[in-house]
């Protein structure tokens, strides 16, 4: 018989149901388990209200008891050869002598599979899920308000774990989406950077370049100012010894007509 994974949670031995005639017949049972008052077994996957539990005045039945127990801790079911075995929660008082041997299982259990003791761990998360339901059991054969109000705060301790895992996926996802953004950017950046430098270079060459030709248009016109200066300094000398020969000459022509 395949059986479903061990547990910290105290079952009974399971049931074995079979289908005939599309009817629902219980053909064997484990270690217990019968049928209620009409003959019919009750339906493993039937919702069971909770019963009232303000009226201080009734009695707590066994019956009662289970159906609560079964509403917290729903039975498992499993298939095997065409055949459905179910398998409830135990309803036995727990002693003493349970406890420690619960706290001894989860030590075992702890290191058997290896739990992380520090940090986020799914198993070391699971088993004490286990212990934790195993001992809402124990409360509730004892005292049913008090295992009904231990499942509240299960559920809002599950509650707040699974929001805040939600919170978690949703914060590493916009993580993810932020470092491939800032990837693409940065791969954005580099290329805008090459492009810069390049047009940096070619705008160097570009100074490079005018400045030679400035250096050249410099030099080209110092030596036309120079040539052009000699050359006017060569045509007043010309014409300054123009000027003195015409001198000369006219002051000869003056002279005979003063005698």
């Amino acid at each position: 018989m395949i059986t479903p994974a061990q547990s910290l949670v105290r079952y009974d031995n399971p049931v074995l149901v079979s289908r005939i005639d599309g009817n629902l017949k219980t053909q064997a049972v484990v270690g217990g388990g019968g049928s209620d008052k009409s003959g019919k077994p009750p339906l493993p996957n039937a919702a069971k209200k909770l019963p009232p539990v303000d009226d201080k005045t009734r009695a707590k039945t066994p019956t009662q008891t289970e159906d609560i127990l079964n509403s917290i801790l729903p039975p498992r079911e499993w298939d095997e050869s065409g055949q459905l075995w179910v398998q409830k929660v135990s309803s036995t008082p727990a002693t003493r002598l349970d406890v420690i041997n619960l706290q001894e299982q989860l030590d075992h259990m702890l290191q058997k599979r290896q739990a992380r003791e520090t940090g986020i761990c799914p198993v070391r998360r699971e088993l004490y899920i286990q212990t934790f339901d195993e001992l809402i059991r124990q409360v509730t054969i004892s005292c049913q308000e008090r295992g009904l109000l231990l499942l509240r705060v299960r559920d809002e301790i599950r509650m707040s774990i699974a929001a805040y895992q939600t919170l978690y996926e949703s914060s590493v996802a916009f993580g993810m989406r932020k470092a491939l953004q800032a990837e693409q950017g940065k791969s954005d950046m580099d290329n805008r950077i090459k492009e810069l430098e390049e047009e940096k270079r070619q705008l160097e060459q570009t100074v490079l370049e005018l400045k030679a030709k400035c250096e050249a248009i410099e030099k080209r016109e110092s030596e036309r100012r120079a040539m052009e200066e000699r050359k006017h300094a060569e045509e007043i000398a010309f014409l300054k010894k123009t000027n003195v020969q015409l001198k000369t000459q006219l002051e000869g022509i003056l002279s005979p007509q003063k005698k």
